[in-house]
C-alpha cells in the first residue's frame, strides 16, 4: 500500500473494526479518533480526542488534529499532520526527542487530571476512572498504536 495523501472524515458513534484506507472515523460520543496510519502500512492509529492529548477540529467541511501524529511504536515510525483533510508530513524524530515528547505528554495528562480531579463533578469519580479511557477501560490498557511523544 502507498502513502495516503489525505483523509475524508467519517463521522460515527462506534469505530469500525475494519478501517478503510483515507478515511478518518471520529466518534464525538466516545472522544475517539481512528484511522489506518498514513504511511500506508496498514496498521490502526487510535488518538483521543481531549485537551490534554488531540485536539479536532472540524470547519463544516474538514478536520484538522493537533498535535501532529507520531507512530513511534510502529515499524513505519510515521510523523505527519492532519491538517484539513491532508496529510503533511513532518522530520523524523530521533530516541532523545521522542523521549522528551513522551515526558512532556505524561505531564500534560497528569496536570489535566489533577486539575480535573479538584472539580465538584470529578470529586464524586474515583480516580481509576479519571484515568482511564473509555478504550482503555474496555481493552485494559493503552493501545499498541497509539502515538505516544
Amino acid at each position: 500500500m502507498s502513502r495516503i495523501e489525505g483523509v475524508e472524515p467519517v463521522f460515527v458513534e462506534f469505530i469500525p473494526r475494519e478501517l478503510e484506507p483515507g478515511k478518518l472515523y471520529v466518534s464525538m460520543v466516545y472522544t475517539t479518533t481512528a484511522h489506518l496510519c498514513a504511511s500506508g502500512c496498514g496498521s490502526k492509529v487510535v488518538l483521543p480526542i481531549s485537551p490534554a492529548q488531540w485536539q479536532l477540529c472540524f470547519d463544516g467541511e474538514t478536520v484538522s488534529l493537533s498535535p501532529s501524529v507520531g507512530n513511534w511504536d510502529l515499524p513505519c515510525q510515521a510523523h505527519y499532520w492532519i491538517r484539513r483533510n491532508k496529510i503533511l508530513w513532518s522530520a523524523q524524530w530521533d530516541k532523545k526527542r521522542i523521549d522528551a515528547g513522551r515526558r512532556n505528554d505524561t505531564r500534560a495528562l497528569d496536570d489535566f487530571y489533577e486539575d480535573r480531579s479538584t472539580s465538584p463533578r470529578a470529586a464524586n469519580e474515583p480516580a481509576a476512572s479519571r484515568r482511564k479511557s473509555l478504550w482503555q477501560r474496555l481493552f485494559g490498557g493503552r493501545h499498541s498504536s497509539w502515538p505516544r511523544f
